[in-house]
Formats: structure tokens, C-alpha cells, sequence
């Protein structure tokens, strides 16, 4: 990878174990900091501050919650009037920002094709505001406002969602997989039109684990399945090299030993969790159709 450290500064706001100073560092490497980034409300505006002492040493455009893919597109719509082509541009933003909030300027965007990437740091609730749910809460995961029994909605797939709005690329990646992110995301700046990509993002504070083992919490989803990490381009899709080795050798762990290194998954049930193994073999079997 590239030399992040001239791009994201040591002194950040962040948590102990905060997986977004990891993604930001895979961003600004594979950019090498030629991206206009666009952040809504969500940790990273917390994270990174505000100038004249951001801890980012890249252009960033702070936005309200909705608007982001909107404010993206326009961005991106002046730099080609200008004949500013090798500046990209960034929608870096929350699961709550993506999956709820942002949703139909989002929709938006990749109907129409902007010229955008767009990244979603999927920590799987409204963590910056004190741990609420969102769409993108797995099933039987406690958040404050699902106390008592954990959310009791299946995870919404903003990947899928996106595929279905036939853009020319879509993937999912993790912070446990640096290199494939990294990867990835140099694909996606290669190709024009709308891009998105789905980064797995496990918060210390909010998942309710230790912050020495947050690779190691992004590690176990992917090899217990709950996390598939794959490419979706020009109407195929490719399994991930992890993912794709243990789909072909049915070598998945119990998801449980995703589940017990979490504390916010203490209060899940038997019956929920045969729930989440046939969510998720449903999962694969729904990709394997497009292979």
C-alpha cells in the first residue's frame, strides 16, 4: 500500500480499537490523497475534525446526514467542468448516514450514474449518538433502543440494494482484510460511473468488545460467514478469495464463535441463532445464482 502517514495524522478523536482511522488509512493509500472526501454526520466527522486541525490531511467536505451522494455528484459534476478529471471523489459514511438516512439521495446517485465512489463503514448502528439501532443492526444484536430482546429485524443489504440499481461495480470488504480493501478500491477508481463499496466495520463501544480485538472480531464474521466478501461487476459476481475458499470447501466456523467474542450479541436466543444460519446459507445460495 501506499504512504498513508501523509494523509491520516497520528491524534485523531477517535475510540481505542476505532476501525475508521484503519479504512482512512486504506482510502488516502490507494488515492494517494487525490480524492475530495465527503463525510455526513456519522463518527468520522468526530473522528477527523474540523479545520484548521483535522487529523486528515485530504480535502474533506462535511455534510448533513442525507445529503452526502448528492453533494458527491455536484462535486464531482464542477471538477469535470473544470477539467479537474484525476481528482476523485469520496462519499465516506456511516451504516446509518447509508442504509436509513441516506438512502434516497443514495438511490439517487446510482440511478443516475454520478461519477462517484461511495463507501459505506458498516459498524451496524447509530454509534456516534449513543448506539441505536439501524437497518444495518444484525438480527438478535442489543443496541440501546432494542434493549430487551435485540433487534428482532434481519440486517438490510445496502450491496444488494445497489446491485439491483445495475451500477457498474459493487463489493463488500473488511478492515480484518486491508489488502483486499485496498485492492478493491484501486478497481473502483479505475472504472467510470457510480461504485460502491461495503465495508465491514466492528466498533469496539458499540459491539461491546475488547479494543485489542477488533481484527480479530472483523476476522471471525467473515470466517463464520456472516460477513461475504465478493465483487460485483458489470452484472457477475466473484467470491473474495476468503470468502471464496471457505463457500468451496464448506469450511465455515460456528457462527457462535462470531457471536461470544461480542457482548451485544449476550441476549440472543437459541431459536435467533439457527435464524442467522439460515440467513445466512440463504445468503450464499442468493449469490451463487449470479456466478
Amino acid at each position: 500500500m501506499g504512504n498513508y502517514k501523509k494523509y491520516v495524522l497520528p491524534g485523531d478523536a477517535a475510540c481505542p480499537g476505532c476501525p475508521i482511522p484503519i479504512g482512512l488509512k486504506v482510502v488516502s493509500s490507494a488515492t494517494d490523497g487525490k480524492a475530495i472526501l465527503v463525510i455526513p454526520a456519522c463518527c468520522t466527522s468526530v473522528v477527523v475534525g474540523s479545520a484548521p486541525k483535522s487529523s486528515l490531511n485530504m480535502p474533506v467536505v462535511h455534510v448533513p446526514f442525507a445529503s452526502a451522494a448528492s453533494v458527491a455528484s455536484g462535486i464531482r459534476e464542477a471538477l469535470l467542468k473544470r477539467n479537474k478529471e484525476d481528482m476523485s471523489v469520496i462519499v465516506w459514511a456511516g451504516d446509518g448516514g447509508t442504509a436509513d438516512i441516506g438512502m434516497a439521495s443514495l438511490s439517487g446517485a446510482a440511478e443516475r450514474n454520478s461519477d462517484i465512489i461511495y463507501i459505506m463503514y458498516d459498524n451496524e448502528a447509530y454509534m456516534n449518538t449513543g448506539i441505536q439501532r439501524s437497518s444495518s443492526t444484525p438480527e438478535g444484536a442489543w443496541t440501546t433502543t432494542t434493549p430487551i430482546l435485540g433487534k428482532t429485524e434481519q440486517k438490510k443489504d445496502v450491496a444488494k440494494i445497489m446491485m439491483s440499481h445495475n451500477v457498474p461495480y459493487v463489493a463488500t470488504a473488511s478492515i480484518a482484510y486491508p489488502h483486499d480493501f485496498y485492492n478493491k478500491l484501486t478497481r473502483a477508481l479505475k472504472i467510470k460511473g457510480f461504485r460502491f463499496i461495503q465495508l465491514h466495520s466492528p466498533c469496539p463501544v458499540g459491539w461491546r468488545f475488547d479494543a485489542s480485538l477488533t481484527v480479530d472480531v472483523a476476522k471471525a464474521a467473515v470466517e463464520t460467514g456472516m460477513w461475504i466478501l465478493y465483487e460485483y461487476r458489470d452484472g457477475k459476481l466473484e467470491f473474495s478469495n476468503p470468502s471464496k475458499y471457505l463457500i468451496e470447501h464448506n469450511g465455515f466456523k460456528p457462527i457462535e464463535d462470531y457471536l461470544k467474542l461480542q457482548g451485544r450479541f449476550s441476549i440472543i436466543g437459541r431459536e435467533r441463532i439457527k435464524e442467522l444460519y439460515a440467513e445466512r446459507d440463504r445468503n450464499i445460495e442468493w449469490f451463487k445464482k449470479l456466478l
